[in-house]
């Protein structure tokens, strides 16, 4: 008798094979393009499904297919629609031992980086059964006599979604589901590097769940394939987009050009600040867990920890030894901290990067080898202050430390980035912690916590390079919705002439 786990192997694996496609109209197909994105184990380096790419006519299918059932989809009752959340909730906590495995193996995820994931999944979806009924409308007061104004909230219609590669199966489903339940169509693009969790997978689910068919559509393909057509195309009227300000910058320009509306979640680089009276033993299980949690490859990962001097030997110490102690390795084996970067060109350009660090001046206080995808986690101090490498995104487990002397200090530091999106401050005064974090100029930051986190209910995103726009929540409903003003007149209305 074969043991539940040869078969929850046999099933994720199943997963390359059966949603490795593309999915249109409700129909599982074969892209029409010339060349095949190759699905590739960051690991071990197998190849684990070729997907035929997805061209213009098939991106122009799939949004008229979400165009031609949205409007009965938007007209349904949203109660009815909620039953569809429901379904797939179940569905996800079902085939959790199989999903689990097709993030290890397509995105090379550690069973801790899989199992949270998932939770911020299930959390989503939850707030999704309130999102069905979410989409209130008004009556606004009118200085004319006898006029009643009335403000509907409705579906934009379409929203065209662009996914990571990172959390590829939440950062989706985190417009995708809200958009769905608030009654629009929905056409997913997922990053290249994870087809099958951030895209397939996704399809599958809301296919069993009874999503009406074409509703939903995956497209699977690149910018060298279709160009700018997905966020051109004249249907949808909102392009949700995950992942790097370069990319973004770009999306957001043409997406304005169309006068279609963006949502713009983009990288970060954030400090997790650590003050002369924090407890440092928790500020070092904080500073670890934000920087190193999925190889470092997390928009809100702490790639600065800032360290008051006077408390910048102790907190070195045993920070550095705790880094140490992380295990690299398979991210299929439970002990392993540490897994492969999603291949091993983002290996070896940020293993440049580190050397050049170096060549600069930086002191190298642990020095992780690079073996193919696989890096050993890094940790650089003494960097001078124009150093390039502290303005960047560092997508990998590298780590700067910084000193500071004094408040002031800090938060110049802090704030000596492109980027805004999250941040933590470590003190033993919660109030200090708070007047401190709101000179941080960025969009989230917690204190007495990590860098790193995300709830259904409360808005995410970020300031200057790391993005435009909120989501979870309201801002959910603002992000996917649009408001129509229709009066009534009761009686007759004068007219000047």
């Amino acid at each position: 008798m074969m043991s539940h786990q040869v078969v929850h192997e046999r099933e994720q694996m199943s997963y390359f094979s059966e949603l490795a496609l593309q999915y249109i109209d409700g129909e599982w197909c074969s892209g029409s393009g010339s060349w095949d994105i190759v699905d590739v184990d960051p690991y071990t380096g197998d190849k684990l499904a070729g997907i035929t790419v997805a061209t213009v006519d098939e991106v122009d299918r799939a949004y008229r297919a979400a165009e031609r059932v949205q409007k009965e989809w938007a007209a349904t009752s949203p109660y009815e629609r909620r039953l569809v959340f429901e379904r797939a909730l179940r569905l996800f906590e079902e085939r959790e031992p199989e999903i689990v495995a097709a993030i290890m193996t397509e995105l090379g995820g550690t069973a801790l980086k899989a199992g949270f994931e998932l939770s911020l999944v299930k959390d989503m979806l939850r707030e999704c059964l309130h999102l069905s009924v979410a989409a209130e409308g008004r009556l606004l007061p009118s200085p004319a006599p006898g006029k009643e104004n009335r403000l509907y909230r409705l579906p934009v219609g379409v929203v065209g979604v662009i996914s990571p590669f990172n959390f590829p199966l939440f950062l989706a489903l985190k417009a995708v589901a809200p958009a769905l339940a608030l009654g629009n169509g929905v056409v997913l693009k997922p990053h290249q590097e994870t087809p099958v969790v951030g895209g397939g997978l996704i399809a599958k689910i809301f296919e069993d769940a009874g999503l009406p068919p074409g509703l939903l559509n995956v497209v699977i393909t690149d910018i060298a394939e279709i160009g700018d057509s997905f966020i051109e195309h004249p249907v949808p009227k909102v392009i949700s987009f995950t992942g790097s300000d370069k990319v973004g910058r770009h999306v957001g320009t043409v997406a304005a050009a169309h006068f279609k509306r963006s949502v713009l979640e983009l990288g970060g680089n954030s400090a997790l600040i650590v003050l002369d009276d924090a407890d440092l033993d928790y500020a070092v299980d904080a500073a670890v867990f934000s920087r190193f949690v999925h190889q470092g490859q997390v928009c809100m990962s702490a790639n600065r920890v800032l360290v008051d001097r006077s408390v910048q030997a102790e907190f070195t110490e045993k920070f550095v030894a705790k880094v140490a102690s992380l295990t690299v390795g398979d991210p299929k084996d439970p002990a392993t901290h540490i897994g492969p970067l999603i291949n091993t060109v983002q290996a070896d350009a940020l293993s440049t990067q580190i050397d050049q660090a170096v060549a600069a001046g930086a002191t190298a206080l642990l020095r992780g080898t690079t073996t193919g995808s696989l890096m050993a986690p890094t940790v650089l101090t003494d960097l001078a202050e124009d150093a390039p490498i502290l303005r960047r995104e560092l997508f990998g487990p590298v780590v700067l430390l910084l000193p500071f002397d004094g408040e002031d200090e800090a938060v110049r530091l802090a704030n000596d980035s492109p980027f805004g999106l999250s941040g933590a401050v470590h003190t033993a005064d919660v109030e200090r912690g708070v007047r401190l974090a709101q000179r941080i100029e960025t969009g989230m930051i917690h204190v007495n916590g990590g860098t790193i986190a995300d709830e259904p209910g409360v808005p995410f995103g970020g300031e200057k390079n790391s993005g435009v726009g909120r989501l979870n929540g309201e801002c959910t409903v603002d992000a996917f919705t649009t408001l129509k003003w229709i009066s009534v007149q009761h009686g007759r209305a004068r007219f000047p002439f």
